[in-house]
């Protein structure tokens, strides 16, 4: 299995166990689903009937989205000035980790994050934020959107962000 951390923060972000698709070479979308967890449950990879979730509702568990779970994501906001503030400083930083580490692909890298900057800006006001465990505001900012059946969440994690390691 890939462990896949924040380049800046090292803040625990997602592991390859989840259905990843790299969008243009520049992010990678992840789809995650509504679990229910309860305190003290332990969980072993069995999907509870919807009595059961039902049941657990009742009895004080709470419904949240795996991936934001399993990484300890923490929701944030941004107005979409303040999100483009930090956009541009999130990108330099990439780039400058880029041009240490793999030079020949900051070009591409600058190319397709623009192009796909365009597009949260146009559709901003459908996206949730999060942060790493970590809340370190220089980190990676995930994005939270839902796919066209309006149930389903997908996240948004830059691809040059990330760092992967085998665990």
């Amino acid at each position: 299995m890939l462990l896949f951390t924040d380049i800046i923060t090292d803040d625990e972000m997602l592991t390859d166990s989840y259905d990843m698709k790299e969008i243009n070479d520049i992010v990678y979308e992840v789809d995650g689903k509504q679990i229910v967890i309860q305190e003290g449950d332990v969980d072993i990879g069995g999907n509870p009937s919807a009595e059961e979730q039902a049941e657990a509702l009742e009895s004080g568990a709470e419904q949240v989205i795996d991936v934001v779970h399993s990484a300890k994501l923490q929701q944030t906001s941004f107005d979409k000035k303040g999100y483009l503030t930090y956009l541009k400083g999130y990108m330099k930083s990439i780039k400058n980790k880029l041009q240490e580490s793999n030079p020949d692909r900051v070009p591409a890298f600058e190319k397709g994050a623009a192009e796909f900057a365009k597009k949260i800006v146009a559709n901003f006001k459908d996206y949730e934020f999060y942060t790493g465990e970590s809340m370190n505001p220089d980190g990676m900012v995930v994005l939270l959107n839902y796919r066209e059946d309006g149930v389903t969440p997908y996240f948004i994690f830059w691809k040059d962000g990330l760092k992967s390691q085998k665990i």
